[in-house]
């Protein structure tokens, strides 16, 4: 028996949840489903979890930095880390739990844990359940890649997995010096391990201003952070005491051993597994949904949001996306995402 709604929501990131209030509100039916947990990325993985990490951090940095402010400290600081866990994971579960009664509140809205899988533009599976929408939308996110040569050999940690670790590294080496790599390289230097940070270009965030990359370098240089830039061909192999990180580069030695390396080398969208094609949804090369400025895909009936359509990886461009569609399809607005700054 198929069951009907007025929208369709696959994935209960950062877009989804909100977009199914206002739907919700205006009197339409609406079927959220989510795979894993509420919240997405940001909150499970991502915004929520590191932030409380790097607040722990700080915590230690200036815990360490008391003489200079007169404040006196007997004995060495210590980070706890299963501690710092599970702090980290009580924000994290209240967050979700937050969501949930959110949603729960909802009277027309209806939560479906599961994979959701296209059968037509308008239609899609969830297990032995077939769904049918006259409008669905896609806020299914992303999640760590890499294309290190060796990764697939060694006990490499993403920015997920490095969230669950139990035992502090005596020293994390970090390939990709953009922003998730250099947040967690400071975070874990600040709790006492001896972190290196590996970038193929020839400075950190090369996205930026060199201004800002080189003033980012020194602050975290100041705080013993090491740097290994131009670092071309690099390749992971396991070593005695853990892993070498092989590297081509002007300066320095061949190669970095560490006991833990963390890959922060990118993203790639979580559309590999929704058949697309039965809805008529078209992607780039890289697998992400290609919109228009509405957010609308090539099929006139489905939406993507977030950072399944590659215009930002970040929580707030996935809110706008929620406003922008909320905008057109609701308040008869024009806001865009070219409207972004």
């Amino acid at each position: 028996m198929t069951e009907r709604y007025d929208a369709i929501i696959i994935g209960a990131g950062q877009a989804g949840p909100p977009l199914a209030a206002r739907l919700n509100a205006a009197g339409q039916t609406v079927a959220l489903i989510e795979r894993k947990l509420v919240g997405g990325t940001c909150v499970n993985v991502g915004c929520t979890p590191t932030k409380a990490m790097v607040a722990s951090a700080y915590a230690a940095h200036v815990a360490r930095r008391g003489n200079d402010y007169g404040v006196r400290l007997d004995g060495t600081v210590r980070v706890d880390l299963e501690a710092v866990m599970a702090r980290k994971n009580g924000i994290v579960e209240a967050s979700r739990k937050g969501l949930l009664s959110w949603i729960g509140g909802m009277e027309r809205c209806t939560l479906i844990q599961g994979q959701a899988v296209f059968e037509s533009p308008t239609s899609v599976r969830v297990g032995d359940r077939l769904l049918e929408g006259a409008r669905i939308f896609l806020n299914v996110g992303a999640r760590p890649m890499s294309t290190v040569e060796g990764h697939e050999g060694v006990p490499a940690l993403t920015s997920t997995t490095i969230l669950q670790l139990r035992e502090l590294p005596k020293h994390l080496a970090v390939v990709g010096g953009s922003f998730i790599g250099l947040e967690f390289a400071q975070m874990f230097r600040r709790f006492g391990s001896e972190v290196t940070v590996v970038e193929r270009n020839p400075r950190i965030i090369s996205r930026q201003d060199e201004d800002a990359s080189s003033e980012l370098q020194a602050i975290m240089e100041a705080e013993g952070v090491r740097f290994r830039t131009h670092a071309n061909c690099i390749q992971l192999h396991k070593s005695e005491r853990g892993i070498m990180v092989s590297l081509d580069c002007e300066h320095g030695e061949p190669e970095v051993e560490a006991s833990h390396v963390l890959l922060a080398t990118g993203r790639k969208p979580n559309t590999d597994d929704l058949n697309l094609q039965a809805a008529g949804v078209q992607t780039d090369a890289h697998g992400f949904v290609v919109t228009d400025d509405h957010l609308r895909t090539a099929s006139p009936t489905v939406w993507a949001m977030g950072d399944c359509n590659g215009r930002g990886a970040f929580t707030h461009t996935s809110w706008n996306d929620y406003e922008i569609v909320a905008d057109n399809l609701l308040d008869g607005g024009t806001l865009s995402a070219s409207d972004r700054i």
